[in-house]
């Protein structure tokens, strides 16, 4: 199945599986067809290339760095992974990107939503209009080859990358682990008999060739590949599996010898890699992700040094506390990798972005901000953008020696190690101190260094210190939540509600097909829903001994999550959250003579991504067992019963959450009196107006207990307000000494997530829809929506160092706190003001109100607090300068 590129209206997040996608474009087809000359003329100018052949460009490598066009080259990479953004934060994301000092754009290629099912293909195609006869066949199958794909768009994204003057690197896997469900393989791949995925296994090897095959035959035809004039500069097969190759023994071995042959044989014309894959094959690169890349080794001396993830903060688990790591210590991991040799790192995630629709892995969240430098909404994250913005400009003045020169590493101190590149009588230097807890006053070549504990100097020229990875030079942001300022907005939403109709299941105990046993979640269900019914009937007799009013109901399940019924009764329900998963329901069930139906409704959360054989896990109530506890503590095994099963909701099958209006949508009735909060299985419905201005837009689902949430019929995936994060925050997170994924944890007590992203593009002009099910009880007359801008920023400037404040956007510097030369206290938003004063500091800094962007001189003028912005209009600033004694411009002259 394939699709035509063009500004999609209705992201594919919309759909819950490919017939109602199809039932869409047919559903189009006719007034498309009303209007083929209009949609001509605009399809036409959206797909109007240039037809100009790109110019190539070869790739290689050796031992020291990948070589662009024969040049070796230290290149900056950061993951931005289009199923996660829109494309309409594509363009912005990359020009953020490239302003932060990256090359290249690295991506996952995720197989599940490019086949979700088999031989049924959801990728991207783009006609090449210097062809009359592709707009023909445009125009002959209008219903049938329209696809939107929405941020599913691979090629559509690639060209952005391209636009934007970058490269790109493609991991096609196409096992991604990623945190994303099921670690991308698509479920269908779990049910084909005999197939053992990851390992030697000939049906798994056909399925992934043939997947992998397409993805390279797809940018290989729309001439994506750096050869071709495209970006793409690195490929990848697999992803870290020699982490489990354990674990599969010989077959495990001989299955990466098989990746490696069958990626090399697809003839991309660009280097292969392997990461966290020792036994790689010379044929392809072997690479490393974790912390820190400094100590890692390439299995092969005609290899460069890569760093193909390099974790920039970490991701949350529902119920789990909110993970961070210091900027200090990234800059500090990433210095030491070019110290030691290295030439290419990728930041894992430069913008993390969201998991819409079911797309994230077991209990992942559905916000994926990483703390990255871009944060989950596109905005920078500051100090961290900034501060590494730095590092990438004072490494790249040393490129050249980098790649080219002779290495020598000596001991100057105590745990301080002095690094020299050299090369045709020109030098660069680093100075690392790996003690942490100490800093370090070293003399090196005739002068004097102080180093903070866990830090390196980077001496361009051998010289002078341009930038030290302890020495945070940019501006700190701290991002607020704004109520929606849209006019006539009332101050509370008004909804409508609709329980989920399950008489039929709770009651009937219908189903969709039945099985003499409990069958397994996934394979039931094909993963087209968190949800699957298991329904069964009892006949008991009053006269038969085991009759009794009060039995018990014991439920064995895999979890995580289980909801049970009898004949329509809830009877209770185990929420599995920090990973209970596993448990023993027990309830007592009021039974009735004769016939009763018991109805168990079990759900997932994602499925595991990640591990040996982690697609081997199972969930559901899968072979039980399923026991009555009746008179007597006589026990009846139901586990045998004639079982029948219902896949999905019967409000997602009669899409509940779709705006629209068809005669079904229109027809279903929504209660507006006698409304109801904190019921189980519920619907609710409201309208909203769009937020003005162009921040991004979150809805705040506090209140709320668990669940999905769609806006005009696209989802913004799951919610789960009521997860609540776990004692064990610590104090002050300390950037020096090894960083792991528990060392810097926050917001202990409070909701994992509350905020849930509104894509702009998700938004109309005029009126929009939330619609959310909620499956646990809560109240939605909290519900409300708001807007993510940047409320105070802080500075600290050293001495010889430049600092730039923005406010980014349209927002202007609207009020000063205070200047402070050198011992304010506390941290940004709670500095509290120092002893050592200018009597003129403040009024001088205070020039800058009104202005988009300033820039002050480091003449140990430190912690600047700035809030209460404002938006404006208009001409951007020019930036001034102060001199030590508070004398200069006015910062900030209008252009």
């Amino acid at each position: 199945m394939t699709s035509f590129s063009r500004t999609p209206t209705t992201p594919l997040t919309e759909f819950q599986n490919l017939n109602l996608l199809q039932q869409v474009l047919l559903n189009k087809r006719k007034d498309m067809e009303n209007s083929v000359k209009d949609k001509f003329i605009t399809i036409c100018l959206l797909l109007l290339y240039t037809c100009l052949s790109s110019f190539a460009t070869e790739v290689s490598f050796d031992g020291r760095a990948i070589k662009i066009n024969g040049e070796r080259r230290v290149l900056f990479s950061g993951a931005i992974h289009y199923a996660r953004s829109t494309p309409g934060m594509w363009p912005d994301l990359m020009q953020k990107a490239k302003e932060g000092g990256l090359d290249a754009i690295e991506t996952y290629v995720f197989w599940n939503v490019h086949e979700p099912r088999r031989r049924e293909f959801v990728v991207s195609y783009v006609l090449n209009p210097c062809n009359p006869k592709a707009y023909l066949l445009f125009f002959n199958n209008i219903g049938e080859m329209l696809m939107l794909l929405g941020n599913l768009d691979l090629v559509r994204y690639l060209k952005t990358v391209q636009d934007a003057g970058l490269y790109a690197i493609l991991r096609i896997g196409p096992y991604v682990c990623a945190e994303w469900n099921y670690g991308g393989f698509p479920v269908w791949l779990h049910n084909i008999p005999g197939i053992q995925l990851r390992t030697d296994n000939q049906i798994y090897k056909d399925e992934m060739q043939n997947f992998t095959t397409m993805i390279v035959n797809m940018v290989k035809q729309e001439k994506l590949l750096a050869p071709q004039g495209g970006p793409i500069i690195i490929t990848q097969i697999e992803n870290e599996f020699g982490n489990v190759e354990g674990s599969y023994g010989e077959a495990g071995k001989s299955y990466v010898q098989w990746c490696a042959k069958m990626a090399v044989g697809l003839n991309v014309g660009v280097p292969w890699i392997m990461c966290m894959q020792h036994d790689a094959p010379q044929t392809v690169i072997n690479t490393w992700n974790g912390f820190y890349g400094d100590s890692f080794k390439q299995n092969n001396p005609n290899s460069p040094k890569m760093w193909t993830e390099n974790w920039t903060g970490w991701y949350k688990n529902w119920g789990g506390k909110d993970p961070s790591r210091p900027v200090e210590d990234i800059a500090y991991a990433v210095a030491l990798f070019f110290q030691s040799g290295g030439t290419l790192t990728n930041y894992y995630m430069y913008h993390g972005g969201t998991n819409f629709g079911r797309t994230s892995g077991i209990y992942i969240t559905t916000s994926y901000d990483y703390d990255a430098p871009l944060d989950e909404y596109g905005n920078l994250r500051q100090p961290k953008w900034g501060h590494l913005k730095g590092l990438h400009t004072a490494i790249k003045m040393m490129e050249k020696v980098l790649t080219e020169g002779n290495i020598s590493t000596t001991n100057v101190g105590v745990g301080v190690n002095a690094t020299i590149y050299s090369a045709n009588g020109t030098s660069g230097c680093f100075l690392s101190n790996k003690n942490a807890t100490s800093s370090a006053t070293v003399t090196f070549q005739g002068n004097q260094y102080s180093l903070p504990a866990w830090s390196v100097s980077i001496l361009p020229d051998c010289k002078k210190e341009v930038y030290n990875t302890a020495k945070v030079n940019a501006q700190t942001s701290l991002t607020v939540m704004k109520p929606n300022g849209a006019e006539s907005e009332p101050a509370q939403l008004n909804w409508v509600w609709k329980a989920e109709p399950m008489k039929d299941t709770t009651v009937k105990g219908k189903g969709t097909f039945s099985a003499m046993q409990l069958l397994e979640q996934k394979a039931a269900s094909g993963d087209t829903s968190d949800y699957l019914w298991y329904m069964t009937r009892v006949n008991i007799p009053k006269n038969d001994p085991f009759w009794t009013k009060n039995m018990t109901l014991r439920v064995n399940t895999t979890g995580p999550i289980l909801h049970a019924y009898v004949n329509g009764k809830h009877i209770g329900s185990h929420v599995g959250i920090h990973w209970k998963f596993m448990v023993v329901l027990e309830q007592t069930a009021k039974m009735k003579p004769g016939l009763s139906t018991i109805a168990l409704l079990s759900a997932t959360v994602g499925l595991p991504n990640y591990g040996e054989f982690f697609d081997k896990n199972v969930f559901g109530i899968v072979g039980g067992p399923v026991e009555l506890v009746g008179n007597g503590n006589i026990t009846k095994d139901l586990s045998n019963n004639k079982w029948f099963y219902k896949v999905g909701l019967n409000g997602e099958d009669r899409q509940f959450y779709r705006p629209g209006n068809s005669p079904h949508l229109r027809a279903l009735k929504w209660n507006s009196d006698s409304f109801v909060m904190n019921r189980m299985m519920t619907w609710y419905k409201t309208t909203f107006k769009t937020p003005l201005g162009n921040d991004p837009v979150v809805v705040d689902l506090i209140g709320m207990g668990k669940g999905h949430a769609w806006v005009n019929g696209n989802s913004l995936g799951r919610y789960w307000s009521s997860a609540v994060a776990d004692d064990g925050c610590g104090g002050q997170c300390d950037y020096r000494g090894h960083f792991d994924s528990g060392k810097c944890l926050s917001k202990c007590g409070l909701p994992t997530q509350r905020w849930y992203h509104v894509p702009r593009s998700f938004l109309r002009d005029d009126i929009n829809t939330l619609v959310l099910f909620e499956e646990l009880g809560g109240n939605p007359t909290q519900v409300n929506f708001q807007t993510v801008t940047i409320g105070t920023i802080c500075g600290h400037a050293y001495e010889g160092n430049i600092l730039e404040l923005s406010c980014q956007g349209s927002q202007t510097i609207s009020a000063i706190q205070f200047s402070s030369f050198g011992d304010a206290q506390g941290t940004c938003g709670s500095f509290q003001k120092g002893t050592c004063e200018a009597d003129n500091s403040l009024s001088v800094v205070q020039k800058v109100l009104s202005c988009y962007i300033c820039a002050f001189p480091g003449y140990g003028v430190r912690n600047e607090k700035i809030d209460n912005f404002q938006s404006s209009s208009g001409k951007r600033p020019r930036g001034g300068g102060l001199n030590r004694h508070g004398q200069g411009t006015r910062l900030g002259e209008w252009e």
